[in-house]
């Protein structure tokens, strides 16, 4: 069942998919629209899911679960990473690669490879003051709180 991810609660489950680029207006439509229909028939063990989804510059895609009447299962979880498995081979983007970082630039956002990343902080091209996306949170007030925060704030505060 979808949910407006604006009603989920504080400890709703989060995953976060970065991808690798921006997707275009139309991009983001069918993604939409492709979401809204994977989640209405999302289940664990034949359970419907309360799950809602929001998409964050044009190239975050953020599904939340409320797990208060049924938890994500093995099985349910293997379904949505093949969903976002069949959404990297449409538009070409990577979606799974946790070995990125993307970081804002001024308005901009940046996606570098971990071992780019760390090469900007000894070069200081970003510092601690960096805003960078911290998708380790585990929840939906985590990831309202402690998600978009100075790299000092983040376990990136290790590289800069």
């Amino acid at each position: 069942m979808v949910v407006p991810f604006e009603k989920l609660p504080d400890n709703a489950r989060i995953w976060i998919y970065q991808s690798n680029r921006s997707l275009s207006d139309e991009e983001l439509q069918e993604v939409e629209e492709n979401l809204t229909g994977f989640l209405k028939e999302w289940t664990a063990h034949g359970s419907e899911l309360e799950a809602g989804f929001e998409i964050k510059y044009k190239r975050f895609i953020i599904i939340g679960l409320d797990q208060t009447n049924a938890s994500a299962s093995g099985c349910s979880i293997d379904a949505s990473v093949h969903f976002i498995q069949n959404l990297e081979k449409k538009y070409k983007v990577n979606l799974l690669d946790r070995m990125n970082v993307s970081f804002k630039q001024g308005e901009y956002v940046s996606y570098k490879s971990l071992q780019d990343f760390k090469k900007m902080a000894k070069q200081k091209s970003i510092s601690k003051n960096t805003i960078v996306f911290n998708n380790l949170v585990a929840n939906k007030l985590e990831y309202m709180e402690h998600w978009e925060v100075p790299a000092s704030e983040s376990w990136h505060s290790r590289f800069v």
